[in-house]
């Protein structure tokens, strides 16, 4: 597809495997929503580690960022997350790219 970015979620099984990713094309950024906005549980890092280096199985680690799933208040009345909670999963967020990406 001629587009430059892919803004994907894939914070649950639902969302299935990562093997469509193959027909990306060179250049085209893969946005990884890993981290659930849904749901207070805080993601372990490793299972994020986990889950870029399978997707770079098939896009290159260069094109895959790292991001929530969705926003903080995907219907009217909000996710049941404290502010707490949405700061420790973007903090999360932060500290697994610079890992992984430096």
């Amino acid at each position: 597809m001629p587009v430059d970015r892919f803004l994907l979620e894939y914070d649950d099984e639902r969302s299935g495997g990562f093997e469509p990713l193959r027909f990306v094309r060179p250049g085209a950024v893969v946005v990884l929503g890993l981290v659930s906005s849904k749901t207070p549980v805080l993601e372990s890092r490793d299972l994020l580690r986990r889950r870029i280096d399978e997707a770079a199985k098939f896009v290159p680690l260069d094109q895959i960022c790292l991001s929530g799933q969705c926003g903080f208040s995907s219907t009217f009345e909000g996710n049941a997350l404290t502010y707490d909670e949405q700061v420790a999963k973007l903090r999360l967020i932060v500290e697994t790219a610079h890992e992984v990406w430096g």
